[in-house]
Formats: structure tokens, sequence, C-alpha cells
């Protein structure tokens, strides 16, 4: 046996880079999630747990790649690091994963803050930003797409179940061996199940309208082919069914980010439910300008970007896209992609020749170096290879996490204030 005295201090060394953290969450405003809290001193309510130690633990844990609540929660009650954040105060998974996605304008502002900060200390210049996205495997399984016939009828059945299950519940003789807990837990469950059909049967009319649109150009090229009626998932609504970077093809989410190319940092975030990256370019460009404050003077991203329209107009506003053009389909009238196409505006034609040059081909050269290398790291460290959540907003706010544990871990001492 063994009397030793010891502070919680000694859990951790001196440069351990949770202190980084600690002290990056404590630097930061988060007087907008302290608003909320009702207990006060001098006002009588439950203790609340404070905002900087739940920023600080999902922070960190987001730099370890963990990415679920229950695990964070455990990691807590075993882990030195972990321990050392609480400080004795205790956190269960259910506060914890509340609080990651219940938030999504206090994080995007947070984010806003440290890109600003950055911008300030001119470590970030967003001269020249590079955009890819990342299609992250969603929260829903293939055999939860339905069509709209089938969805009506699982929300009839939800809807009974629901009514069902609240005549039980009501009933003391019938449930007199299930705890209030339990009850409420049950009933959520329920109602939350009918909640996802809903919104489901909500998406069909869009799905509906993209359908017929692309019927419109397939019946130009062949009109035998018929198009599948569409399907939306009762588990996610706003899942999609994508090809994924191995060639297969699962329901995911089309995480976007923005990165400077200079200092690497990222400077833009959103989450689309579309496969494609059409039409995605302006508006990560305008997040990034309001973000910073600055102006976007070049644009590289890839060829699943290119939309001739968005071309031209980003010359209308001063800015310089970098994106490969189509080959020809037929290499005899045109040789190469980067000569001028018969009918094409001037600044098309300007667009061919700066790429197809040596100037051109080693700017452009920085997009796979920055976006995939990002890309690389929220995959495997940030967990961001498959989302534990359902739905766009939630799923945003996992990659304001993952964005946010980045820029930390890169400009952790810059960010203390």
């Amino acid at each position: 046996m063994v009397l030793k005295l010891a502070t919680p201090e000694e859990l951790v060394s001196d440069r351990h880079p949770v202190r980084t953290i600690w002290r990056v969450a404590e630097s930061m405003d988060l007087s907008a999630l302290e608003a909320k809290i009702k207990a006060r001193e001098g006002t009588g309510g439950r203790d609340a747990t404070s905002p900087v130690l739940l920023v600080a633990l999902w922070l960190y844990a987001t730099t370890r790649g963990v990415g679920s609540a229950r695990e964070l929660a455990r990691l807590c009650l075993e882990s030195r690091p972990y321990m050392w954040l609480c400080g004795g105060v205790s956190v269960n998974h259910h506060l914890l994963s509340d609080f990651r996605v219940d938030h999504q304008d206090v994080l995007d502002g947070l984010f806003a803050r440290v890109i600003a900060s950055l911008v300030n200390q001119k470590l970030v210049k967003v001269y020249r930003i590079s955009q890819d996205g990342l299609r992250v495997r969603a929260c829903a399984g293939a055999s939860s797409f339905r069509r709209g016939e089938r969805l009506g009828l699982l929300l009839e059945q939800a809807k009974a179940h629901v009514a069902e299950l609240s005549a039980l519940l009501q009933d003391p003789e019938r449930s007199a061996g299930l705890s209030a807990k339990r009850k409420a837990a049950q009933v959520r469950a329920a109602r939350e199940r009918q909640q996802r059909i809903e919104r489901a049967i909500a998406t069909l009319p869009a799905l509906q309208e993209k359908r017929e649109k692309l019927a419109k150009k397939v019946a130009a090229k062949d009109r035998d082919k018929k198009l599948k009626e569409p399907r939306a998932s009762t588990t996610d609504a706003d899942a999609k069914v994508m090809k994924m970077a191995d060639g297969g093809f699962r329901p995911a989410l089309n995480v976007q980010f923005a990165v400077d190319t200079e200092s690497r940092a990222i400077v833009g975030v959103d989450v689309v439910g579309e496969g494609n990256d059409h039409h995605l370019s302006e508006p990560m460009r305008k997040q990034v300008e309001q973000r910073t404050g600055r102006k976007v003077e070049e644009h590289l991203m890839d060829g699943g970007f290119l939309v001739k329209e968005e071309v031209e107009k980003a010359a209308l506003d001063g800015v310089t896209v970098y994106v490969p053009p189509k080959p020809p389909r037929n290499t005899d009238l045109r040789g190469s992609e980067y000569e001028p196409m018969e009918g094409e505006s001037q600044t098309l034609s300007d667009w061919r020749a700066r790429m197809g040059s040596d100037q051109g081909k080693e700017i452009y050269k920085q997009r796979a170096a920055t976006s995939e290398t990002v890309n690389a790291d929220v995959r495997t460290h940030r967990n961001l290879n498959r989302l534990l959540v359902r739905g766009i907003e939630k799923a945003k706010c996992v990659a304001l996490w993952a964005a946010l544990a980045y820029n930390v871990m890169h400009f952790g001492p810059a960010l203390i204030g």
C-alpha cells in the first residue's frame, strides 16, 4: 500500500498538447453559450457545465480522432488528458452529444473568429484558395431508401405505433414494469422515427423535379432509357447515394472545404446533399470573403466544379479561376482542350490558354498539394471518415469541429489570447 499526495496538474506534462487546447478554449468568446445558462450567482437553479470545458473536450477529442460522445464520456473517466480537462467535473454522453450538434451558429462564429484572428496576424491571406469536396459516409443504410408509395405506408405505420405506444404507457397496469425514463425514451424514439419519415417524404418533390430535368436531357440522347423513381432515406433524408473515392456507391454527404494555399489553413466549410460539385464554387468564395474580409483573387478547383458560366461570372468579379477543361471528344477537329473553341467568349479562351501554360500548370499543382492533404488529414485524424449524426445541419457541426481542430493543431500558439 502506498500513500501518495497528487494534484490534477500531475496528470499531464507541462508540454502536453491538451494544455494548448485548454488555453485556446479559454481565449474564445463563448458569451453566446454562457448567456443560455440560467443558474447564476444569486439565482436558483441546477449547476451547469462550463461551455469552456465542453468546447475544450470536443476540440481535443476531434484532434485525437474521437467522434463518438459515448467514447468521449468513457475517456473522461479513464484517460489522463481528458481527466485533466474535466478537473473532477462529471460529464455524460447525452450532454456531450447534444452540445456537439446543437450550436451550429455558435460554432460558425467561433470558426469565423479563428480565421479572422489568423488574417489579422497575417498568417492567412486568402489571395489564392483551393476548394475540394469530400464525400463522407452518411449515417444511413442503403436499404433505408424508399419510394413515395412505400414511404406513405411507413408513415401510417409510424403514426399508428406512436398512438398505440402512448395508449400503452398511459395504462398503469400495462406499463407498470417500466420506469419513467424508459417510457420517455420509447415515446421519443417512436416520434423521431415518424419525423424522419415525414422529412423523407418532404424531400420527394425536389427529387422528382430534378428527375424530370434529367429526363429531358436523357430523352434527347436515348429515348428508350427510363429513369428510376426517386427514393429517399427513412434514416437520413439529406443523404444521397454517391460515388465514393473507391468507386463504390453508398449513402453520403458532400463536405466542402476551402483552404488557403499559402498557410494551408481551412477558411471555408459547407455540407451539401448533392454528389456533384457544380455551382458550389461561388458560394464558397463568398463565404471565405465574408469570414476574412479579404478579396479572393485566385480560385483553384478540380474538374468536377467546371461550369463555363461560373468561369465567366468569376472573371467579371475579378477572380482568376484555375480548373482543368474537359478533353475534346473529337481530336481531329480540335487537338487539345487548351485550344479555343469556336463561338466561345474571350474569357473562356483566356481560361483555356491559362490552364495550358506552364505557369498555369505550376499554380494548379497547389490544389492537390493543399486540398488533398487537408482532406486526408480530416478523414484520417479528425474522424471525418463516417458520420455518426443525421441531417445536414448536424453534419455541418461535425465538419466545423473538424475544421476548428485542424486549425488549432496547426496554429494553436497564435490563437491563444
